[in-house]
């Protein structure tokens, strides 16, 4: 935003919220647009599963609260971090509304959890609008271990990459990464169990990062191994992303594990550390081998060492060509034992999820195998994969 100029494509919070003080934008003009990108392009791209039914309404109502603060002088940030922010949840983050929560299957249409998550809670408190839901790969990609590409599900098929029509969106928060960097939200929320969020932030070309387990609660999240589960923000950039763990980092009851990790949260939070100069001086370490073997593209190649030499520029301290030891058996779940631990974790923390739904055509992970395989025409992979 430069002088009076203000345009919603890649506009960060902070921009949002000045155009909003401004008089300038309203929220129901930002949900108009956002919800027009989502019907211009998700037929192509596949990144949203489902569109909030309220959610003109929830902007309408949060411009009448900026106008009351407008005609009472006082800032909006009385009104919450994210007041009129619209905001795409992951399909595995539980909300006690219209919308459903499903992990992009079908056995969990018309499944009713019993509250709002509690990332959802602290959404709502500061005021952001819950856009929709984002299409993922279909449980976690766990349905199977093979044959499934990377953000597909049977609700929303294919995901796509908005950058290479032909390249992975990488998964399993593929459409919350898909949707933010198409400019079809503001920003959104994934989860991470193994690189869920980084691995679509880095493909789609936006910010994602997995927070530490229990820094941001779970609970009312579709559990895949509470072990290393995690919530994320994935934004179009890093003070965008700073400002949702802002909002969702906290202690939860319902979640034991954000009692030791909430301990370590500063005193007035993270936007604190927010500094245009912050790579000065910090060292970055560069794997190469063997991300770097699969990418045939010279101008990939060419793309890749332009960031890199970016960071030297901005003062980091590049350290190339790094060396992680035993790293084939790192990349191999199976021989990690990773899988095993997944599988185990996921058959007992899946029964306990459904158990808690107050309606669920589906009550354990058995009766979840066993819709897949009584309706292989609606939840099948389609003949193209």
């Amino acid at each position: 935003m430069e002088g009076n100029t203000f345009t919603i494509e890649e506009a960060t919070v902070e921009e949002i919220h000045q155009a909003f003080s401004d008089n300038r934008l309203t929220a129901r003009q930002l949900v108009d647009f956002y919800l027009n990108r989502i019907q211009t392009l998700n037929p192509v791209l596949r990144a949203v599963i489902e569109v909030n039914p309220d959610a003109i309404e929830l902007a309408d109502l949060a411009d009448r609260k900026l106008k009351e603060c407008r005609e009472n002088g006082t800032g909006i940030n009385e009104l919450g971090e994210l007041h009129g922010i619209p905001v795409l949840l992951k399909d595995t983050i539980g909300t006690n509304d219209k919308l459903n929560t499903t992990a992009g299957s079908y056995a969990l249409m018309g499944s009713k959890v019993p509250r709002d998550a509690e990332v959802v809670e602290k959404l709502r408190k500061a005021g952001a609008i819950i856009l929709g839901k984002s299409s993922l790969s279909e449980w976690y990609k766990f349905r199977s271990l093979s044959g499934v590409p990377d953000g597909w599900c049977a609700r929303a098929g294919q995901g796509v990459n908005p950058y290479v029509h032909s390249g992975t969106p990488c998964g399993s928060s593929s459409g919350s990464a898909i949707a933010v960097s198409a400019n079809m939200a503001a920003v959104s929320l994934g989860t991470e169990t193994h690189s869920s969020i980084i691995c679509p932030a880095g493909h789609n070309s936006v910010v994602g990062f997995k927070p530490t387990v229990g820094l941001t609660s779970r609970a009312g999240v579709i559990p895949m191994a509470p072990r290393w589960d995690s919530i994320g923000p994935i934004c179009r950039s890093v003070s965008d992303a700073v400002c949702l763990l802002n909002v969702i980092a906290g202690l939860d009851p319902r979640d034991t594990a954000t009692a030791e990790a909430s301990k370590f949260i500063p005193e007035g939070g993270y936007k604190q550390f927010l500094n245009r100069n912050g790579l000065k001086g910090k060292r970055l370490g560069i794997v190469r081998h063997p991300f770097m073997e699969n990418i045939q593209d010279s101008n990939e190649s060419k793309a890749f060492d332009h960031h890199i030499n970016r960071l030297r520029q901005e003062g980091a301290v590049i350290v190339d060509n790094l060396h992680l030891a035993d790293i084939d058996t790192i990349l191999e779940p199976n021989h990690s034992g990773e899988i095993l631990v997944m599988m185990a974790e996921f058959k007992t923390s899946i029964n306990s999820y459904l158990k808690e739904l107050s309606n669920s055509p589906v009550s354990s992970l058995a009766d979840i195998i066993a819709f897949n395989e009584n309706n292989r025409e609606l939840v099948g992979i389609p003949s193209s994969f």
